[in-house]
């Protein structure tokens, strides 16, 4: 067979591509999709709250804005969600700097270190009490809702990427959605002794950003590619 009809052969056989949008057009239209339905599942355990608290406000808008803690956790928090999502679509680019993998762990660093002073600072002004851990049950239920969307919606952009690193891509979309989750959770925890936040919020982030790595494999690989891509 002459070179030129074997060409011409694959070339009528091949699907067309549709080359994917750069990484942070995917990262903004994931961000499009998961805050409308974050700030929704808020809105719906804030009136929750409210209604438990016989009307009062569960949220103290000019408490927020003089704790220095919260904000630099908020912003940590974000920075975390922002860095990871992009990451995390970044990875399954060929060609990419491995490097940017690591991005996400400076934010996530600077929230870790600011839980830390935070219990410094209890324990200095409460003593033994400030470190103290309670059960944060009544977040589990707000927690496990705000995730279902956000986390759905990057598994199945992800997967029209190449599963390069399917672990870290994995985990990466892990964090950002949990991320995301806990900088709208957070609202309701200021004033919370930081070893709770450590532990219940922290802690959960780190869990399932593992998880996700664990089966990151099972998840993001070729075959899932193909199934995207033929969907």
């Amino acid at each position: 067979m002459h070179t030129d009809r074997l060409i011409q052969q694959l070339a009528a056989d091949t699907a067309p591509v549709h080359r994917l949008p750069a990484p942070w057009r995917r990262a903004a239209i994931w961000f499009a999709i998961a805050l409308p339905y974050v700030a929704a599942v808020m809105l719906v355990h804030s009136e929750s709250v409210t209604l438990i608290h016989s009307g009062s406000m569960p949220v103290d808008l000019s408490r927020m804005l003089v704790d220095r803690q919260f904000i630099v956790e908020e912003m940590a928090i974000l920075a975390t969600a922002v860095t990871a999502v992009l990451a995390a679509f970044y990875s399954v680019v060929p060609g990419t700097d491995r490097r940017i993998l690591l991005v996400p762990l400076l934010p996530l660093t600077i929230w870790l270190f600011s839980l830390g002073e935070g219990c410094a600072r209890d324990w200095i002004r409460l003593g033994a009490e400030g470190l103290t851990l309670r059960a944060d049950w009544a977040c589990l239920p707000p927690a496990m809702l705000i995730g279902i969307v956000p986390v759905v919606a990057i598994v199945i952009m992800l997967r029209r990427g190449a599963p390069i690193y399917p672990r870290a891509t994995l985990a990466l979309g892990a964090l950002a959605a949990a991320a995301l989750g806990n900088f709208a959770l957070r609202i309701y925890h200021v004033g919370d002794v930081s070893i709770v936040l450590l532990v219940w919020h922290f802690g959960a982030v780190v869990v399932l950003s593992l998880i996700a790595g664990w089966i990151g494999r099972r998840v993001l690989n070729w075959k899932a590619v193909r199934l995207a891509a033929a969907a």
